[in-house]
């Protein structure tokens, strides 16, 4: 059989998963390409731990060619064009255009702070290596007062993030001793935490939130924030003061993605809610850069394990349309843990697919579900020895609660 190419775009959760599984289904004659600005892998989770001075810098990020199976060509390179007409990326100077038989868009979303008056003169960008890791030194510094994390504007990416980043930061002052003069307070334009996963999901986030004091301040869409007074600054006028402000950041898609047109009006790629087909039927998009739209009329979460779900998904597609085994089609299940500091999480899991409405629960808050997220980070960006140790340790886990293998 002729050999054909298949290039992958973005080296996050999504293009890396996509990458290794063709490589582990396809041939040597078929050529995988992985396009990726960056030289190392961030694992965005972890990026909360180095928020509260749990992790360091090197701990949170690992060089990507070692997370790539062997037989994979990374070009390291800004895409700069999308052309599915011609069935061509076209990349920044110094190389050359690639053609492609297969083409996976896993892009993710940008952090644009910039877009948002007053946010880089005053705000902690808890979804950033080095806005965590200044978060991370004032914290320590911090001799207590007003703590308020807030949500710029929607969508964003990691559904529970501000949420964890309040009860964390909470955990944090405590661990130091300055909680009791200290207020903590969440701002979110969201008529609840993680509103897609249903009402018994929100109440039960925000009892969590209650139970540590922390003040949770629904429908607050922000205009602005107003550095030199230190004050949020709400769309209906209203003003909230703070001494340390830790915010989600403004969200786009990439600006090649808008430019093509693979996009839609607000900028992010439609596909098949199964397949993860564009309109092209040799481009398929996986994880942020995506819209689906579920059946309750909201869009599926921007979130890493969904991107990985899908990775899967379209690596067995592109294998098919090779010649293959079958394909099968993305189920909407989803999880994500919810860190409250202390050694303990809680867990969420569900049908995102689910008919009339996604069907989400949250597992009891435990120690255990913090050392799976442990493990789920190790099996990530841990040595190559931790990384089958720690993939182990999720599956027998797993099992034993009864749950689909974050892994």
């Amino acid at each position: 059989m002729e050999g054909k190419t298949v290039v992958v775009l973005g080296g996050g959760v999504g293009g890396l998963t996509t990458a290794n599984e063709l490589r582990a289904r396809l041939g040597s004659e078929h050529r995988i390409v992985l396009v990726e600005r960056q030289q190392a892998h961030l694992f965005a989770p972890s990026l909360l731990w180095l928020m509260t001075g749990d992790r360091r810098r090197d701990q949170v990020s690992h060089d990507l060619r070692s997370l790539l199976r062997a037989g994979i060509d990374l070009v390291q390179a800004e895409v700069r064009h999308i052309e599915p007409d011609r069935k061509t990326v076209v990349m920044t100077a110094g190389h050359d255009e690639l053609r492609y038989d297969a083409l996976v868009v896993a892009l993710g979303a940008d952090l644009a702070p910039e877009s948002f008056p007053g946010y880089a003169e005053a705000a902690h960008n808890v979804f950033d290596l080095e806005g965590a890791a200044r978060l991370a030194e004032t914290l320590r510094a911090f001799p207590g007062g007003r703590v308020l994390v807030a949500v710029t504007t929607l969508p964003y990416k990691c559904p529970a993030a501000p949420y964890e980043a309040a009860l964390l930061i909470e955990a944090a002052l405590r661990r130091r001793g300055v909680r009791s003069r200290s207020a903590i307070a969440l701002y979110t334009p969201e008529p609840q935490p993680m509103p897609v996963a249903g009402p018994v999901l929100g109440a039960a986030v925000s009892k969590l939130l209650a139970e540590r004091g922390i003040a949770l301040n629904t429908t607050r869409p922000l205009a602005s924030i107003d550095a030199a007074a230190r004050e949020l600054v709400f769309t209906d006028n209203t003003r909230e003061r703070f001494d340390l402000l830790a915010a989600v950041p403004p969200h786009r898609s990439p600006e090649v993605v808008r430019r093509s047109p693979l996009a839609n009006e607000s900028g992010w790629i439609p596909v098949d809610a199964g397949t993860l087909r564009t309109r092209f039927d040799d481009v398929y998009a996986i994880g942020d850069v995506t819209t689906i739209t579920l059946a309750n009329g909201k869009p599926l979460p921007k979130a890493g394990v969904f991107a990985h779900a899908e990775a899967r998904v379209v690596a067995r597609e592109v294998a098919a349309s090779f010649g293959g085994a079958p394909a099968r089609t993305f189920d909407g299940n989803g999880y994500c843990w919810v860190e409250l500091g202390d050694g303990r999480a809680a867990f969420a899991e569900g049908d995102f697919y689910a008919l009339p409405a996604p069907a989400i629960r949250l597992r009891t808050p435990a120690s255990y579900w913090h050392l799976g997220k442990v493990l789920f980070e190790r099996s990530w960006i841990g040595s190559p020895l931790e990384r089958a140790a720690a993939t182990l340790g999720l599956r027998f886990g797993a099992a034993m609660m009864g749950i689909k293998a974050p892994i």
